[in-house]
């Protein structure tokens, strides 16, 4: 009985660290569809929102490093609370605020906040997903930050046109606070539970001691495999960091159509969300890369690399596509519209083939993020985990604001020598060729974890007095 429950608290503990890792994409997906209300209302130029955005995102990455460094050094469920508090109680002030400068402010404490999140969840997880598994279940985790966007987009969509931009700050603070009343259940487990090499000693009663410490952290930046991870990450995010100006391009398209603003941001945010289904095929890639990663270390880095690459040119591709013929009902009722959304995927060629190229394309996205995960954790040791992963995090955030503020721009010189959509197309397809070195330091990387991960294989079979 006292196993079961054991069990049955290590499957809510993760599924509470799935739901939770969508909360800081959540927040983050807010912002795009709110840009033209929340300039207009408090009397500003839509680009200084994108500025709001892309400090936050900086904020959340530069936070998650000292986040990630007190995860090694253990009690984390206090410090998942801590950060909760802080940004919860952030995005409510959010809902409430009287101008740009308190905006401004709030958006920094959210990201101090939501630093926690990814850091620490990924701690947690990684301590309890078996070894075999890894790139599979950490797809999952990596699916709820992707969706939490998706989620953010839609709820600002639809909540905000039907009463205000503050109303889904409000409602995802409300949110963030029942979660603490989910983090007094949640078990924390020891420090390399899930590890083959630490099984039997773990199982012995047995506690892993090892603890991050200052001294590490050159050994850990200058490990061969963790430079080109990390490099890795700053490419990509450049390029998923403009992804979130996909709304506000569905907006313009729409509106060249013909259609309200009101009914063109309900329908983007829509769309916005019907397109990123192929990220549900993540959790496959995840298990595919676990099949390589089993038949040679080298097997995960060189997928990843070949699917990274094929995004960029499907991407492209269906930035370009026009939305001709597009039949869309101009009562701004979410339902009709989304009915009328589903009919136009299934019938009008136009939308199909947008819809085709958009699976496509977020499915080879999809692929990065278990199989990155996956990597950070095999060629880390467990108290070095969720520093470097923060690390990553950081770099990948700056990242993020260089592709977001990019756009900004970029898009205000290239609009002097074409229109919306236009403008909107050339630039975010100018952005796409950060994935081709994205997919080459996975190439780089390929031959040199081999030697990281039969070295931490070592390491731990030697604390546990095995090797």
């Amino acid at each position: 009985m006292v196993i079961n429950t054991q069990k049955i608290r290590i499957v809510y503990t993760i599924f509470v660290f799935i739901v939770l890792a969508a909360f800081d994409n959540i927040v983050i997906g807010l912002f795009p569809p709110l840009f033209s209300l929340i300039a207009k209302d408090f009397n500003v130029h839509i680009s200084s929102l994108g500025i709001i955005s892309a400090v936050n995102i900086l904020v959340t990455s530069l936070s998650s490093v000292y986040w990630g460094y007190l995860a090694g050094k253990g009690n984390r469920k206090k410090y998942i609370i801590i950060g909760t508090v802080i940004w919860a109680a952030s995005v409510f002030l959010t809902s409430v605020c009287k101008n740009y400068i308190q905006l401004f402010v709030l958006q920094v404490f959210t990201g101090i906040g939501l630093g926690c999140i990814a850091s620490i969840g990924y701690s947690v997880l990684t301590d309890y997903i078996p070894h075999k598994y890894r790139g599979m279940l950490l797809s999952l985790w990596g699916m709820a930050q992707g969706f939490g966007g998706i989620a953010g987009a839609l709820m600002a969509s639809l909540i905000a046109t039907a009463s205000s931009w503050r109303t889904p700050f409000g409602i995802v603070s409300v949110i963030g606070f029942f979660l603490l009343f989910l983090y007094v259940f949640i078990r924390e487990p020891s420090m390399g539970e899930s590890e083959p090499e630490l099984k039997e000693f773990v199982r012995n009663g047995q506690e892993y001691n090892y603890r991050i410490e200052m001294k590490h952290l050159y050994g850990i930046v200058s490990k061969s495999s963790n430079i080109w991870l990390l490099q890795q990450g700053f490419f990509m995010n450049i390029t998923t960091g403009t992804l979130i100006w996909l709304p506000t391009l569905y907006i313009s398209k729409i509106e060249h159509s013909g259609y309200s603003t009101q009914t063109s941001i309900v329908a983007a945010g829509y769309l916005f969300a019907l397109l990123q289904i192929g990220g549900l095929t993540s959790s496959y890639f995840g298990y595919l890369g676990d099949v390589f990663q089993r038949k040679t270390y080298k097997g995960r880095a060189y997928l990843t690399a070949l699917v990274v690459f094929l995004a960029a040119p499907i991407y492209t591709a269906m930035f370009a596509i026009p939305m001709n013929h597009l039949r869309l009902p101009d009562d701004n009722s979410p339902i009709s519209i989304l009915l009328y959304l589903l009919k136009e995927i299934v019938l009008n060629p136009w939308t199909m083939l947008m819809f085709i190229l958009a699976f496509l394309a977020t499915a080879a996205q999809s692929a990065n993020t278990p199989n990155w995960l996956a990597l950070i954790t095999d060629v880390n040791l467990p108290e070095h985990r969720a520093t470097v992963f923060s690390l990553a995090n950081l770099i990948g955030g700056i990242g993020r604001t260089i592709g977001n503020v990019g756009v900004g721009i970029v898009l205000a010189f290239v609009s002097n020598f074409t229109n919306e959509p236009n403008s909107y197309i050339i630039t975010l397809t100018l952005f796409q060729i950060f994935f081709v070195p994205a997919a080459f330091c996975y190439i780089k990387m390929a031959r040199l974890n081999v030697y990281d991960i039969k070295k931490v294989n070592r390491t731990l079979r030697k604390r546990a007095g095995t090797g």
